[in-house]
């Protein structure tokens, strides 16, 4: 299916799929076998939605070597993970809010994971045919909360702090893309998929292991090395090798 996305013209929300900037309109479910419209739809006064719509969005910690070095941690020996609430999620274009301007709060340029099927308990060798594509997404996270609850999913659950998108890619090898991030135009992340502890078909194969996953859940890969605090007026952008550039503004 390549690049799919979600989009919304007046009160209708619709699934279709993008070909040099065109979008055909999906039909059936997105995760099955949908057909496609052969005419191209016009894009005016189209915007574009989160991707999907996960029942859960789980986050992974400390899954990047460059990262962990950063930081003095030991490497984990199974996947650090927690919940972010769905409420979090923001879409491509959208603006990030931050709650309490005293406080730190980062960014984090993400590979996530969309989930295509149910999935409970499967290896890491059958783990792959589950995952429906990859896209782009931000960790964004109150860095005084975080310390100070000793857990993380409030610290990263505000709404807006997780701006996810535009386009999922469905026929992704996620094994060697450079990843980064833009802060104003300046450089401020960059890595590369290598650098992960934990790779997408281990990470699908532990947590379905420990819970049910859906069509559309949303897993949140690690950032690498070089994570650093937003400001009101900050322009972020990631961009991900073989996907679609998410970028936000910040107030």
């Amino acid at each position: 299916m390549a690049a799919i996305g979600r989009f919304q013209k007046g009160t209708e929300i619709f699934y279709a799929k993008v070909v040099e900037g065109e979008l055909f309109r999906l039909h059936g479910d997105v995760f099955g076998a949908p057909s496609f419209d052969r005419k191209a739809t016009p894009r005016k006064g189209i915007r574009t939605l989160v991707p999907v719509l996960p029942s859960k969005i789980i986050a992974v910690g400390v899954n990047y070597l460059d990262h962990a070095r950063e930081m003095g941690r030991e490497l984990p020996k199974e996947p650090l993970i927690w919940f972010k609430a769905t409420t979090s999620l923001l879409p491509d274009g959208g603006k990030i809010e931050i709650p309490f301007p005293q406080h730190r709060t980062d960014f984090e340029a993400e590979l996530a994971i969309v989930i295509g099927r149910k999935i409970r308990s499967v290896s890491p060798t059958q783990a792959s045919r589950y995952i429906f594509g990859y896209t782009a997404a931000q960790d964004i996270s109150d860095r005084n909360i975080q310390k100070s609850d000793g857990q993380w999913a409030r610290a990263k659950s505000f709404d807006t702090f997780t701006p996810l998108g535009p386009l999922v890619e469905t026929m992704l090898d996620p094994g060697d893309l450079n990843i980064q991030q833009f802060q104003n135009g300046q450089l401020r992340q960059n890595s590369n998929t290598k650098q992960l502890i934990f790779k997408p078909h281990e990470l699908v194969s532990f947590i379905s292991t420990n819970l049910t996953l859906l069509p559309g859940d949303v897993i949140l890969t690690g950032t690498p090395s070089g994570v650093g605090p937003i400001q009101s007026g900050d322009r972020l952008e990631v961009r991900i090798q073989g996907l679609a550039p998410l970028t936000n503004s910040v107030k």
